[in-house]
Parts: structure tokens; sequence; C-alpha cells
């Protein structure tokens, strides 16, 4: 399994897919893997290390749908709470004017109609209206955020459809309201000091040891500049501004916002696997780890995927024509992140590169885990 390992990151270094990574493996909640290679920054010649922190886009959210729980846990709120009962001017409409009711569990399980900016393009409504997905304009705050994401129309009525979406960042302006506390005191008492982290942070000054982002380029990775979009999924394209994390103006982004490195999310990765203690109770892990969508209503990773809370669950291996366990979760990152959790296996896998898109849905992303289950 090493060998396997260090070829396929050696292969994707060598033939220039990648400018750095780090790649941790647990099994049944003990290491059986972590390296660190490449370059953080590739111009400054900088070293990857295993502690390199890491601008974590979408690996943001299963360490904060885990925080939501914990609220949804101790009865802070109930995920069949309407959105307005926090958020009263929060009212987006259907394209014919019907307003209808948004629940937080539409929210966390992206069932809301409500869509992410990247995955529309330059002329969709959340263009138009000027929606942040958390990954862009340093400075905007969570109200004109919020502002903006209600003028835009549903794209179907809540519950009836699937629809990646800024919901988690909706969720987390509720934990706010609801608790009078903001979201990175949450993370910190309710996540990071009962597992003894410290680097999960929405807002970060420039550190040696921030990891450079880099773009899939025909040549090889070019380093990202403030602002640049790139394409993704048809005439989606997600604009990055990598600044945007140590601006402490700019909202918490729930779904995108945090930093952070492997270990502590593999830490995080690893409670829920193994129980959830001391965050979470075993039934709500649990319930986070089954599937909350019927099936058809999830077609993101094709047939036979549905949605739990926080990330994608295999609920049928025949139907998805894959060999992965059924129940295996899993989900990723734009700047270049991939990660599996394997119930039956009790294996955790983590990639975090720092070369977007090939560490998310590149040869690399797809090639780890095959060592486990080919």
């Amino acid at each position: 399994m090493k060998e396997r390992l260090d070829q396929i990151l050696d292969t994707a270094l060598n033939e220039r897919r990648i400018v750095g990574a780090v790649l941790l493996v647990e099994e049944r909640g003990a290491p059986v893997y972590g390296r660190a290679i490449g370059l953080s920054d590739r111009e400054a010649g900088r070293g990857m290390k295993l502690d390199t922190r890491f601008r974590l886009a979408s690996v943001t959210k299963p360490i904060l749908s885990t925080l939501f729980m914990t609220l949804a846990e101790d009865g802070v709120f109930s995920l069949s709470d309407p959105v307005t009962d926090y958020l009263p001017e929060f009212r987006p409409a259907l394209p014919n004017g019907h307003v209808p009711e948004i629940t937080l569990h539409h929210l966390l399980t992206h069932s809301s109609g409500l869509g992410y900016r990247f995955l529309e393009s330059e002329t969709g409504p959340y263009a138009c209206f000027g929606v942040s997905d958390g990954l862009d304009q340093p400075g905007l705050g969570m109200a004109e955020n919020l502002r903006r994401i209600s003028r835009a129309p549903l794209y179907f009525e809540p519950g009836t459809g699937w629809r990646y979406s800024v919901g988690m960042d909706v969720l987390g302006a509720v934990a706010e309201v609801a608790t009078g506390e903001p979201l990175q005191t949450l993370l910190d008492r309710r996540i990071a000091a009962p597992l003894g982290l410290q680097s999960l942070r929405f807002h970060e000054k420039p550190a040696v040891d921030f990891a450079q982002p880099y773009l899939d380029g025909p040549s090889g990775p070019v380093r990202m500049e403030e602002g640049v979009r790139h394409p993704l999924w048809g005439e989606g394209g997600v604009r990055f501004a990598p600044s945007r994390v140590h601006d402490p103006a700019s909202f918490p982004s729930s779904g995108a916002g945090l930093v952070g490195t492997a270990p502590e999310v593999m830490t995080v990765l690893r409670c829920l696997l193994t129980g959830g203690a001391p965050v979470l109770r075993l039934e709500t892990v649990a319930q986070m780890m089954k599937p909350q969508l019927p099936q058809e209503l999830w077609t993101m990773h094709g047939p036979g995927w549905s949605f739990g809370y926080g990330w994608g669950v295999l609920a049928d291996p025949k139907a998805a024509g894959v060999g992965l366990p059924s129940g295996t979760m899993r989900w990723g990152g734009v700047y270049g992140h991939s990660w599996f959790m394997d119930p039956v296996s009790q294996r955790v896998s983590l990639l975090l590169t720092n070369t977007a898109y090939e560490g998310m849905i590149g040869k690399l992303a797809a090639d780890i885990p095959g060592v486990f289950y080919s």
C-alpha cells in the first residue's frame, strides 16, 4: 500500500500535475500512511510539510456540518425549523414569485433550491446579484451576502431537488443568531477545544506555512492570481481570491472559508468515523452518515449515490459501478482537495494539494481509492 501511494504521488509530481500535496490515511483510528511531497510555494522554494496550512474550500463542509449537528443535538435549533425563525428577512422566491418555506434540513442537504455562483455562467442570477460563494470578494460581510442570495430566484421548490449551494453559509448565519456567538467562537468551543485543535480558522494572518495555490495549466500548474475565474463543469467557473482568508471583514463561510492543516482535518474525520466522542453522540453521527435524500434527487456523483449531512454517501455500489463499499462517504474542495471515509474498513483518506483542480477531480484524486479497492 505504501509503495503504491508513494508511486501515485511521485508520478503526479513528476508529471507536473501538482506542485505539492499532503496525503494522510488512517485505519481503525491509527495512522497507516502520511507524506508531504513537493513544494508549498514553488517560487519561494518552500517545501511542503505535514503541518502546512491550506485554504480548505469545501473541506470546510464536513467540519461545519459537525458543528451544526452539535447545536441540533443540544436543542439550540431543530433541523426541521424554518430559516425565517432565525433570519426573518431571508425569503428567496421561486421564479413565479411564491416564497416557500426553507428548513435547516434543506440547507444542510443542499435541497433548499439555492445555488452556487460557480455552477452558473457569468450571466447567471447569482453572478447578476453579486453573490459570493465564500471563496471570493474579500471584505464582503454576511448581512450583505444574505441580502444578495435572497434576491436571486430559487431553482426549485425546497425538498424537491438537489443543487450544491450557499445553503451552508446561510446555516452559519442561523447558528450565530441562534446562539448569539460568532461562528469562530462556536467552532473553537464545540469542535477545536474538545479535539485539541488550533489551526482551523476562518481568518488568519499570512504565515510562512500557508500553501500557495496554483491552477491546472496546459504546461503544468500556474500560480493563482487574485480574482481569477477558473473554468469548471460546463459554463461554470470558480472565482478565487486567495487573500480573502486574510481579511477579517470577510464573512465566515461555512461552506468554503476555513483554513487548516491536514492533521487537524484528519482529527475531525477520525472523530466522526470512530463514533463522534467527545464532540457528538454515536446516534447523531449515525444520522449524519445515513442517506438523507432519495437517490433520484442527487446526481452529482451519478447513480447509486445520495447525500448525508456533510458529504455524499454511497447507497448502491452496484448502481454506481464502483468498488467502494456501501456507506462510503466522500467530498472534496476546489483548491485541490479530496477525501473519503469507509465505515466498513474504518478507513479515512485525506488528500490536500495546492493545485486546483487536480487534487479534487484529477487523476491523482481518482487513483488513490484504487489502491485500496481495485
